[in-house]
């Protein structure tokens, strides 16, 4: 039997578990002065609050508020379908609920067969859920399509991200969606490592390349855990007309640790 309501699974671990301690950790971390994108597509880091919620804070600071998100993040606990969208209502956090956008959904699946219905992907995971209540600050409401993402094949991805925009672009969403790839950078490297091998990455997203994304992260190790998510977001975003990308901020655990013996990287990164 499907879910209503999927519980939030990391609430008091990644980021507060109470309700005002969280608004004020959200607060503290987005930038309300910020100039506004259009965003057609974004890359948010989903680490713990204290060592990524300041980049995840500055981008999606810096981006238009929409109707509806489709969000995808990798799938770090091995659990359910290789591609799962989760089947329930809604997604609770202690801010409140957040509806899943179930004809967007159905839109996007109607043009790919590799998405399935699948709940158990998301039971566990992390990296779609921490983005949420960033959202719910920054907005009144939203409709989203939580999507988990399982590595795969560059045509694999290609398909992912020409059903995604086929379906937005069927409901007459272009001006009213944005897409949210997940992904921290490399992990457990030093400081200058991290930030070296990051920068490859990085080029290649700012460069609205999926190909060269995949490439980049094989040929140099770069252990960027949602590199497949991004590239599915850089396809759809250039099916929906995208043109331009632009680094928001980067940083690594080391910037607020002080140990850049051994850091995960965080980029926040925005395509119009």
């Amino acid at each position: 039997m499907t879910s209503v309501i999927r519980e939030p699974a990391v609430a008091g671990q990644f980021y507060p578990g109470s309700k005002n301690a969280l608004l004020r950790e959200v607060e503290s971390l987005i930038d309300s002065k910020a100039k506004k994108a259009d965003a057609i597509g974004v890359v948010s880091p989903h680490a713990g609050y204290v060592y990524s919620g300041s980049v995840a804070g500055s981008v999606l600071s810096s981006i238009m508020s929409k109707g509806t998100y489709v969000v995808m993040g990798p799938n770090h606990t091995g659990l359910g379908e290789r591609f799962g969208l989760d089947t329930s209502r809604s997604w609770r956090t202690p801010l409140g609920e957040v509806a899943i956008n179930r004809p967007l959904a159905g839109a996007i699946q109607k043009h790919s067969r590799l998405i399935m219905d699948d709940s158990l992907s998301h039971a566990h995971e992390h990296s779609i859920e921490v983005q949420l209540p960033f959202l719910q600050v920054l907005q009144e409401a939203f409709t989203f399509v939580p999507i988990v993402i399982s590595y795969a094949t560059l045509d694999a991805y290609r398909e992912i991200g020409a059903a995604i925009a086929k379906g937005i672009k069927d409901l007459g969403l272009q001006k009213d969606a944005t897409i949210i790839a997940s992904s921290d950078m490399t992990h457990y490297e030093p400081h200058e490592t991290a930030k070296k091998k990051d920068a490859f990455a990085i080029e290649a997203v700012l460069a609205l390349d999926e190909k060269r994304l995949v490439e980049e992260v094989s040929a140099r190790d770069i252990t960027m855990c949602g590199f497949a998510p991004t590239a599915i977001m850089i396809t759809a975003a250039k099916a929906l007309g995208a043109k331009s990308a632009r680094l928001v901020r980067y940083q690594t655990s080391g910037d607020t640790s002080g140990d850049y013996s051994s850091v995960v990287g965080y980029a926040g990164i925005i395509i119009e």
